[in-house]
């Protein structure tokens, strides 16, 4: 072992908080703190905070108070919820902790709700995030992170901001282990039933299991790999405790009347995707990317990048300038150099179109095209970007997005609206199939079962209050 690697190993040690054992921390609390403001920034930008003010303040007041009465209560502790319909919560290192209205929509109870507060708290005070980044030394992120974050072109490079970059940590099954046991210490500590953390890790394998219901692995669980049954787990810890939790709180109807109109799945007022078309029936224009590119729709921009990652489209607002001035803006920017341009209309917009070169900070090259396009007195701004000498295999693809910018005409397309989840009482008891035929839903019944916590066939008792899917 090198000197230098002794000296690290043994000036690099901290206590951890939440355990007690000597670990690896190069990271200092301040500069955790600070990357975790950072990509909480990130987080609100990219994904848009869910505009409910109610919820809003509903899941900070619950997760203060688990927050303050855990081993670090002196963090500038943050919690919201994003409008993403995934099913889906992180945590980032310092404090701030996200939750998406699409995970909210697939919970039945506030112990549920808290089950996954006190997870995503346990990662923040086990230090989870620092040790990775100790451990791995993730200080920077590329092309693509350094995109989501910001569109101007002095951000595509490897020296870009840290921050989206946290959000694509992921845990290993160690830290889910531990992050599960300080949840349930957490949730019981404040008098929560644990046997709701149970039924949450039950919804959560049903999302990504075989069965009925199933819709792919949640994002929740791409991050937060399963680190064994975490059902049975769960269940050993209510057995060992020295509790019997009589009387713990669950605050079904309560938690699930605050979820009553939430928007459930996509929203496509804020643009949706079909099949390689993107659509935006709010702002009237729809374009196309290649096809078999990954694809993300952010509150600020929309994204592609290839199958092999080495090439991205992305399209941001650029205001009300016009698109010649905003191509000239475009290449004041330093190092970046001009090639063949054009002003010729697209699709009846009035637009603005160039190649470009321009040198990364690590001295690699990239080329590509960007276009300003007018439509309803608002310019966009479409960037497509790949490495130098990869852009004659991507020239073709480029010049077919941005040519198939256009105003969107489709009166079905426009008139999209977003689902949302209503409740509904229970006259007399019945089966969840039962109830579904007198009140349908827009989704599958697989789904309406798995949401609703419950089987089809689960006989449900009259006065209960249960979630459908209606078309707004």
């Amino acid at each position: 072992m090198t000197l230098l690697a002794s000296t690290i190993l043994s000036t690099g040690c901290a206590t951890n908080p939440a355990t007690g054992r000597r670990e690896l921390s190069l990271i200092p609390q301040g500069q955790e703190i600070a990357m975790g403001q950072e990509g909480a920034k990130a987080a609100a930008a990219q994904m848009g905070i869910y505009p409910d003010s109610g919820i809003q303040r509903y899941v900070t007041m619950l997760g203060m108070k688990l927050a303050k009465a855990s081993e670090r209560p002196d963090l500038p502790w943050s919690f919201a919820v994003v409008d993403d319909p995934t099913v889906n919560a992180f945590a980032l290192p310092g404090g701030p902790i996200f939750l998406s209205r699409g995970i909210l929509t697939h919970m039945n109870s506030e112990a549920q709700l808290v089950s996954v507060l006190g997870h995503e708290i346990g990662h923040v005070t086990a230090k989870h995030s620092v040790s990775q980044m100790s451990k791995q030394q993730i200080f920077q992120i590329g092309l693509i992170g350094a995109m989501v974050v910001r569109p101007e072109l002095q951000q595509y490079g490897q020296a870009a901001s840290q921050g989206l970059g946290l959000l694509f940590l992921k845990f290993g099954r160690d830290d889910e282990t531990q992050a599960d046991e300080l949840g349930f210490r957490y949730m019981t500590n404040a008098n929560y039933a644990p046997s709701e953390m149970a039924e949450m890790f039950r919804t959560l394998g049903r999302l990504s299991g075989d069965g009925e219901g199933s819709r792919g692995t949640p994002e929740w669980m791409s991050t937060h790999p399963d680190p064994g049954n975490r059902v049975q787990k769960t269940q050993q810890r209510i057995a060992s405790a020295a509790t019997p939790f009589t009387g713990a709180t669950v605050e079904r109807d309560g938690f699930l009347r605050r979820l009553d109109g939430m928007v459930f799945g996509e929203d496509p007022r804020n643009g949706y995707f079909q099949q390689t078309s993107f659509i935006h029936p709010t702002l009237k224009f729809r374009f196309d990317f290649p096809r078999g590119w990954r694809t993300l729709n952010g509150a600020e921009q929309v994204i592609g990048g290839s199958p092999r990652g080495d090439a991205q489209i992305a399209l941001t607002l650029a205001g009300k300038v016009a698109p010649s001035t905003a191509l000239q803006n475009f290449f004041q920017q330093q190092g970046v150099q001009a090639g063949q341009s054009s002003t010729s209309a697209i699709n009846g917009n009035p637009a603005a179109l160039a190649q470009f070169t321009a040198q990364n900070q690590d001295g690699s090259q990239i080329a590509g095209y960007v276009a300003y396009i007018n439509q309803d007195d608002v310019t966009y701004q479409l960037v497509a970007i790949t490495p130098r000498q990869q852009i004659n295999a991507y020239d073709a693809a480029f010049r077919n997005t941005i040519g198939s910018f256009q105003r969107l005409t489709d009166a079905r397309l426009l008139d999209a609206k977003p689902q949302r989840l209503r409740l509904v009482q229970l006259r007399s008891a019945m089966t969840l199939a039962q109830f579904n035929q007198q009140n349908p839903s827009a989704i599958p019944i697989a789904q309406l079962a798995l949401i609703n916590g419950m089987q089809q066939s689960t006989r449900i008792a009259a006065g209960t209050l249960v979630k459908r899917i209606v078309p707004e």
